[in-house]
C-alpha cells in the first residue's frame, strides 16, 4: 500500500515536470554545411545545455520560460549566439559556425617560397646544420642551397643562378639589409666561397620568384637570412683544420637579456695546395682573413641586433695564355670587404610592430694582370691588341648605405597589413689604367602589402613595390600578388604573380649610364603536401623577361627573353629512424637575347635538366654521421662569339654543348668528447667517382683555339675538428636527423 502511494507521487511529480518543460533542437554546420560534433549548444547564464552528436544535431530539455540566450562554441569556431523565447513549445534552432582563422591553423602561400627545411609553416628553406651536413657544400650557404630545385649547378662561378638567371640577379639580404658583395674575389673560372659562416644563422629562406614587395632590385630569387638571437649560453667555439682555422666566443649576460660575441677565421691554403695537385700555377696561394663581431639586446618587447664583419683575400694565378704559343697570364688579386649591420625588432601592442634595419658595407678589389713569358718575366710591348689588352691594372670601391623601416599591423583575424619605404646611397669607383669612373647613386622605395585571410584555407597578398634610381633618373612601379588554398590535411596550392625591377650592373652603367632598368615577370604555381615528416613540393613557372641589357652595336635595353619549367622535390626525415633523404629535379627551358648574342639563345648558365639525391644517416651506437649527394645535369651550351667586320654586329664562329655534369659528393662527422669539450670530426669529399665535368671553353680572341674550362683539381678534400664550450652541439646533430 505503501508503495503504491509513493510511485503514484513520483509519477504525478515527473508528469508536471515534464509538462512544464521545453525543447530545443537543431543542428550545427560550418560554412560548407558540413556537420559539426562535439559543439557545445548551452542557454547562457543556466545549466542547461549539451553538445552536437556525430551528426552535428542536438537536444535540450529546459524548465526556462521567457526570452533565452543559446550559445554555440566549439575548439577552432567562432563562438555563435542566438536569441530565442521560450513558450512552452519545441524550438528548431540551427547554428553555421564561421572557422576561426589562427595563426597555427591559417594556410601559407608557397609558391616561390622554398620549404625544403620543413620548418615551421613550411618557409625555413635550410637550417645551420642542414648547410653544415650536406655532402659537397663544405659548409658553404650558397652550395648548399644550389642542391635544391631550381638553383643551376655552375661549377666554375659563384653565386645563385637561379631559373636561367645570372648569378647578379639572385641577391642575398642579413637581417633585412642587403648584402652587396657575399663572396670572396676569386679569379675567372675559378669559384669562390661565401664570406659568412653558416653557424652565424637561425635559417634560410630560399624564394625562386614571386618574392614579397619588401625585397627589390632582384630579377631572379632572394635569400634571406637572419641571424641568431640570443645564445642559449655563453660559449666558446675553435675550428681546426689544415687549410682553416677559426676561434670564437658568444657571452650571455648574466640576466639573459644581452648578448655578445667575437670570431676570427684565417685560411690558408698552401699545405693543401702542396698536397693536392692543382692546374692554375698559384704564385701566391690563396690566403683569406675573416673576423666579426656581434651584439644583441632585448628590449621590452622585441630585440636589437648588430653584426659586423671585416673580411680580406689575396691570391695570386698564373695560367698559360690561349692567343700565344709559349706565353702566361698572370693576375694578382686583394680584396678587403666590411659590412656592418643593425636592426631592431619591437612589438609596439594592440598588434602593431616595427622593424628598423640599416647598414653600410664597402669593398675593395684590386686586380693586376699581367702578360708573362716561359719564364714569367714581364713583357709589354707588342702590336697585337689582343695581347696588348692583357697588361692592364683595375681598382673598383664599392659602398653602400641603406636604410629600411617596416611597420606591420595585424588584426585579430590575422589580416596583416604592411608597409614602408627603404633608402640606398651607393657609390662604384673604378679606374682601369687611366681611366676612372664614379657612380654614385640614390635608390628610393616605398611599399605596402596585405595579407588578406578569408577563412584557415583561403589566404591572399597583394602588394606593390615603386623605386626610383637617380642614376637611372626612372621610377618603376611594380605589382605583386598571390594566392594559397589548402586542398586537405597537409596539402596547399598556391600561384604567384609578380614583376621585378633591377638596375644595371655597374660594368654597364659605367660605359653607358643611360640604361634603363631591366624587367623580369614571374607567374608560378605550386602544389606543396607536408605530412608526418615527409615533404613534397610540384612548382611550375613562366618568367618574361624584357629590357635586358644589349651591348651590340650599342649599349642599350632591347634585350628580352623567357624562362619556363617544372620543378620536383621530395624530402622524407620519418619513414627511416635517423635517415633522411630528398630529391630535386628541375626541367629548365631558356632563351635570351642580350650583351653580345647575335639572336635569342640558350645561355650557357643554363641546362636543359638537373637532379640531386642526398640522404644523411647517423648511427647513434657510434655517434658518426654520413652524406651523400649525387648531383646531375645535362650538358650547357657554349658559344664563341665574334665581331663582323664592321664591329656592328656579331656571329657565331662556333658553339656546341658540353658533356652532362655529374658528382658524388660524401661527407661524414663523428661526435665525441675531449676534455671539456664537445668534438666534431668532419671529413668530406667532393667528385668521388673521378668525373671529367667541363664547364664550358675558352677562346682564342679569333675562336681558332678553344681550351676546356676544367676545375682547379678533380676533386676536393677536406679534414677538420670542431670544438664547443659551453653548448654541446652534438645533439643538434642528432637531432637533425
Amino acid at each position: 500500500m505503501y508503495n503504491k502511494i509513493l510511485t503514484t507521487i513520483l509519477f504525478l511529480l515527473l508528469t508536471t515536470v515534464a509538462l512544464g518543460q521545453a525543447q530545443i533542437t537543431g543542428s550545427v554546420t560550418d560554412n560548407k554545411k558540413q556537420a559539426i560534433p562535439g559543439v557545445s549548444v548551452a542557454l547562457k547564464d543556466t545549466y542547461d545545455g549539451t553538445t552536437t552528436d556525430s551528426s552535428g544535431h542536438f537536444r535540450i530539455r529546459t524548465t526556462e520560460k521567457g526570452t533565452i540566450t543559446v550559445v554555440a562554441s566549439a575548439t577552432g569556431y567562432e563562438t555563435k549566439i542566438q536569441t530565442i523565447t521560450l513558450a512552452g513549445q519545441p524550438v528548431q534552432l540551427d547554428f553555421a559556425l564561421k572557422e576561426k582563422i589562427s595563426e597555427l591553423n591559417a594556410v601559407t602561400v608557397t609558391a616561390g617560397a622554398f620549404g625544403g627545411g620543413m620548418g615551421k609553416k613550411g618557409l625555413t628553406v635550410l637550417s645551420s646544420l642542414d648547410v653544415q651536413t650536406t655532402a659537397g657544400a663544405n659548409a658553404d650557404i650558397s652550395r648548399a642551397v644550389n642542391t635544391l630545385p631550381g638553383a643551376q649547378q655552375i661549377s666554375n662561378q659563384e653565386g645563385l643562378f637561379v631559373r636561367g638567371g645570372d648569378s647578379y640577379e639572385a641577391k642575398q639580404f642579413i637581417d633585412g639589409s642587403l648584402v652587396n658583395r657575399p663572396y670572396y674575389l676569386s679569379a675567372s673560372n675559378i669559384p669562390s666561397r661565401g664570406r659568412y659562416p653558416a653557424t652565424l644563422f637561425k635559417g634560410f629562406a630560399f624564394s625562386t620568384g614571386g618574392y614579397s614587395a619588401l625585397y627589390g632590385q632582384a630579377l631572379s630569387s632572394v635569400l634571406i637570412m637572419e641571424t641568431i638571437d640570443l645564445p642559449q649560453q655563453s660559449e666558446a667555439n675553435a675550428f681546426i683544420s689544415p687549410i682553416q682555422n677559426s676561434l670564437g666566443i658568444q657571452q650571455l649576460a648574466k640576466n639573459g637579456k644581452s648578448s655578445f660575441g667575437f670570431n676570427y677565421q684565417y685560411t690558408n691554403t698552401s699545405l693543401y695546395y702542396a698536397l693536392v695537385k692543382q692546374t692554375p700555377d698559384y704564385f701566391i696561394r690563396p690566403r683569406f682573413h675573416n673576423a666579426d663581431a656581434n651584439f644583441r639586446i632585448k628590449t621590452q618587447n622585441g630585440m636589437i641586433k648588430y653584426y659586423t664583419t671585416f673580411s680580406y683575400n689575396k691570391l695570386g694565378v698564373r695560367n698559360f695564355n690561349i692567343d700565344s704559343v709559349d706565353m702566361k697570364t698572370a693576375l694578382t688579386l686583394s680584396n678587403y670587404n666590411w659590412f656592418n649591420a643593425i636592426s631592431w625588432k619591437e612589438n609596439l601592442g594592440d598588434g602593431w610592430k616595427m622593424t628598423l634595419s640599416a647598414s653600410y658595407s664597402i669593398t675593395h678589389d684590386s686586380i693586376r694582370s699581367q702578360l708573362q713569358d716561359a719564364h714569367n718575366v714581364p713583357q709589354y710591348t707588342f702590336e697585337k691588341y689582343w695581347l696588348d689588352t692583357v697588361n692592364f691594372r683595375l681598382d673598383r670601391k664599392e659602398s653602400l648605405v641603406q636604410g629600411k623601416a617596416v611597420i606591420e599591423k595585424r588584426f585579430s583575424n590575422l589580416n596583416t597589413i604592411r608597409f614602408g619605404s627603404e633608402y640606398w646611397y651607393s657609390q662604384y669607383d673604378f679606374v682601369y689604367n687611366s681611366v676612372n669612373k664614379h657612380l654614385p647613386d640614390q635608390l628610393t622605395a616605398g611599399f605596402a602589402e596585405t595579407e588578406l585571410y578569408f577563412t584557415n584555407s583561403l589566404v591572399a597578398t597583394v602588394g606593390v613595390r615603386a623605386e626610383y634610381s637617380s642614376i637611372l633618373q626612372k621610377a618603376k612601379v611594380a605589382p605583386r600578388a598571390s594566392l594559397a588554398y589548402r586542398m586537405g590535411k597537409g596539402s596547399t596550392i598556391s600561384a604567384a604573380y609578380g614583376q621585378f625591377y633591377q638596375k644595371p650592373e655597374n660594368s654597364y652603367l659605367q660605359v653607358s649610364p643611360s640604361l634603363d632598368y631591366t624587367k623580369a615577370t614571374h607567374y608560378i604555381i605550386n602544389y606543396q603536401r607536408q605530412v608526418r615528416g615527409t615533404f613534397l613540393r610540384v612548382e611550375a613557372f613562366y618568367k618574361q623577361y624584357e629590357d635586358l641589357v644589349k651591348t651590340v652595336p650599342s649599349y642599350n635595353n632591347s634585350g628580352s627573353g623567357y624562362a619556363k619549367g617544372v620543378e620536383l622535390y621530395f624530402r622524407d626525415k620519418s619513414t627511416f629512424k635517423h635517415l633522411d633523404y630528398s630529391l630535386s629535379y628541375s626541367y629548365l627551358d631558356t632563351k635570351r637575347d642580350y650583351l653580345n648574342y647575335p639572336t635569342a639563345l640558350m645561355p650557357g648558365i643554363a641546362a636543359n635538366h638537373t637532379a640531386t639525391a642526398s640522404v644523411k644517416r647517423f648511427i647513434t651506437k657510434i655517434g658518426t654521421g654520413a652524406s651523400l649527394t649525387y648531383t646531375f645535369a645535362t650538358g650547357r651550351p657554349y658559344y664563341a662569339i665574334l665581331p663582323d667586320g664592321s664591329g656592328k654586329t656579331y656571329y657565331i664562329k662556333d658553339q656546341g654543348k658540353t658533356n652532362g655534369y655529374q658528382t658524388l659528393d660524401l661527407s661524414i662527422y663523428h661526435l665525441t668528447r675531449m676534455g671539456k669539450a664537445a668534438a666534431i670530426w668532419y671529413a668530406s669529399a667532393t667528385n668521388l667517382l673521378g668525373r671529367t665535368n667541363i664547364a664550358g671553353y675558352n677562346y682564342s680572341y679569333n675562336a681558332m683555339v678553344k681550351q676546356p674550362i676544367l676545375p682547379p683539381a678533380q676533386r676536393t678534400f677536406f679534414v677538420g675538428l670542431i670544438l664547443n664550450w659551453g653548448i654541446d652541439r652534438r645533439q643538434d646533430a642528432i637531432d637533425n636527423l
